[in-house]
């Protein structure tokens, strides 16, 4: 991808809400479809009961699958679909591949990052550096490229 500095930037408040949004409203239905699986099959297994409520495991199986989600599309091309769509890009500061362990740390940090009233998130139009904390621990950093083109989601495209 070649970038140049009139048409890359950083992305705007309102562009960086609206990519959080749309994913979120994709994760939503990744998650309940998640979801229905786990329950169907432990009702096969334990003959129809529920899963009870506060159960740890189902918990950690939905943030898994949401590890997943953000980690398989930032490793496949740095951008979820609500990346894509806003025209946004999840790069490494080493200018290489996004990396599973670079994913694991930026999706691990994202979670107290976004609890702590935001703190994290707002951290890059107020730090130094102009990096949320999630870029500042897992070396990368979102940009948005207004006159990028929309590659193929598959070769079959």
């Amino acid at each position: 991808m070649t970038q140049s500095i009139e048409c890359s930037s950083r992305p705007s408040l309102l562009r960086h809400l609206a990519v959080v949004l749309y994913d979120l409203l994709l994760l939503s239905s990744v998650l309940l479809f998640a979801a229905a699986i786990a329950v169907g099959v432990n009702a096969v297994a334990t003959g129809g009961q529920a899963i009870a409520a506060g159960n740890p495991f189902f918990f950690l199986y939905l943030l898994a699958v949401s590890f997943l989600f953000y980690g398989w599309f930032w490793t496949h091309g740095g951008q979820t679909l609500g990346m894509r769509t806003w025209k946004v890009f999840l790069l490494s500061d080493h200018q290489h591949k996004i990396s599973w362990r670079q994913a694991l740390l930026r999706f691990i940090v994202a979670i107290p990052s976004w609890f702590l009233i935001g703190i994290g998130f707002w951290w890059q139009w107020f730090g130094k550096d102009r990096k949320s904390w999630p870029d500042l621990i897992s070396h990368t950093y979102l940009q948005y490229d207004k006159n990028s083109v929309p590659k193929p989601l598959s070769r079959l495209s």
